[in-house]
Parts: structure tokens; sequence; C-alpha cells
């Protein structure tokens, strides 16, 4: 293992050890330079904002060597641990993800999000161990947080989600799964069982119908994604700016919280530790 990469993963590893980790989703090198510089202690890529920003939609649709090519590009230019969301890992082959994934930890990242969406149980624990596989072929070490969208997607009915999850952890971590991530979960007292039952540190999704950041920590959770939120956020942004924009041609709302020229400009500088202020 490089030296790099394993303070870079071991970093990554204690981070979910205490505490509850924040990670505000990125898509490219600019948002993670942006992101990183408000002293962010990880990185994370979300899958739908790094697939609009190449102009594919989301879920296993964007070519695997596009991923590639922005975890490297991220890479290039941030410091802090960073851990890709790879969907379903771009094949229904266990092996195939085994080969993305290691393409993911030559890129740089430490860390990924397999995800089982509506496919088998199963299937997921085989992806996992493949993952697992490829990073143990390369020596590279590489945190398995693996999803499940039974909450998320609704995949049984309500009664029994908690003990669908329960259930899944428990087949996802015996397969090599480091953390479980249940989108979609906002209930306490859910919550709360997870954290105390599973075994793996639990994230959790930003949504407004949480509670409050310092009762998630009570409750055990230990990382928060704000998901493809903040990439909805500024599609929107630009959506409602380049309308009026067109309509109009008005450039006073464009410069209306926008970032300073030079202020952004000096965070991509190549040795650039610049802070946003």
């Amino acid at each position: 293992m490089s030296a790099p990469h394993a303070t870079r993963a071991q970093t990554f590893r204690q981070l979910h050890a205490s505490g509850l980790l924040l990670l505000a989703n990125t898509w490219d090198a600019g948002t993670a330079r942006v992101v990183e510089s408000l002293g962010a202690p990880a990185l994370a890529t979300t899958s739908a904002g790094v697939a609009w920003a190449q102009g594919y939609p989301d879920g296993d649709a964007l070519p695997v060597k596009v991923l590639l090519d922005v975890i490297a590009s991220i890479n290039r230019v941030a410091k802090a641990p960073l851990t890709a969301d790879i969907e379903g890992g771009y094949s229904n082959d266990p092996e195939a993800v085994g080969e993305v994934v290691a393409g993911v930890l030559r890129a740089g990242a430490v860390g990924i999000n397999l995800e089982d969406g509506t496919g088998p149980v199963e299937l997921l624990a085989a992806k996992i161990q493949a993952a697992r596989s490829a990073s143990k072929r390369l020596g590279l070490d590489v945190f398995v947080n693996a999803r499940t969208d039974v909450y998320l997607q609704g995949l049984v009915p309500e009664p029994r989600r908690l003990e669908e999850t329960l259930a899944r952890a428990e087949r996802y971590r015996a397969a090599g799964a480091d953390g479980l991530f249940v989108p979609g979960l906002v209930a306490a007292n859910d919550i709360r069982t997870l954290a105390a039952s599973v075994g793996l540190p639990l994230n959790l999704m930003a949504d407004p119908r949480l509670p409050p950041l310092a009762d998630l920590q009570a409750l055990g959770v230990r990382r928060l994604s704000a998901g493809a939120t903040l990439a909805k956020a500024i599609f929107g942004r630009v959506a409602s700016l380049a309308s009026d924009f067109l309509k109009d041609g008005s450039a006073a709302p464009l410069v209306t919280g926008a970032m300073a020229y030079p202020t952004l400009n000096a965070l991509m500088l190549p040795t650039s530790d610049a802070a946003l202020s």
C-alpha cells in the first residue's frame, strides 16, 4: 500500500470511530476543492451529481472510464480522504464490479458506496466480497459502505422495514462491509435500533425529517451524507439564473451570492491552501 493511500485510508476509518462525520457530497475537482477548503475532514462523491455534470443520467449509466477520470481529478487537487459512490458497481457481475473497485482505488479513493437497489441481497453481498478481494489483491485498503434501499424505495411494507434492514445488514457485514448506509431512514426509534444492533457505523442521508444533529449523534449515527442535494440545488440555481438572464440579459442577479473571482481562482492553484472567508 502506498504511503499517501495508507494514511488517507487510516484517517477515513478513524473518522467513523466516534463522533458524526458530515459529508457534503461533491461531483468534480472544483466542488471538491471548495468543500475541502471549508475544513471538511473527508470528501465524498454523489453518483447523481457526477453523472449529471458529465451529461449522463443517474442509475449505473455513467461509463466507468468517466467515473475514474473524475475520481483521479479530485485526487489530484485534494488532500482529504475520498470515498466514491459507485452505485451498483456498474455491473451485475461481481467480478466486473471488483475490477471497477480496483480502478477506483488506483484513481485515489479510499472508500466506496455499493448499493443493493431493487436487486437481490445475495448479489450485493457477492459484490462486497469482490470489492474486498480487489483491494486485497492491490494491497490497498478500502472502506466499503453498503447501501440498502429498503426505506428509500420501500422495498418491503413499512412494518417490516426495520427487520428487513437488520437482516440485510448482517448479510452485508458478513460479506465484508465496513459501514451501513440507509437512505430514507428518519424515525428515531429505528435509527437507535439499527445503530445499536448492526455492528457497523450507521450512515444516513440528510433529510428535513431527521432529528437534529446532536440527537442523531446521541442515537449512534456515525455518518451523515448530503447525497445529491447539493448538486440538485446548484443545478436548480443555474437553471433559474440562466432562465432569467435569457429573458432580459440582466447581470445583477448573477452576482448575488457569487464567490469572488480571486477567491475561487486561488482555490484551483496547485499549491493553494486558501480558505473561504
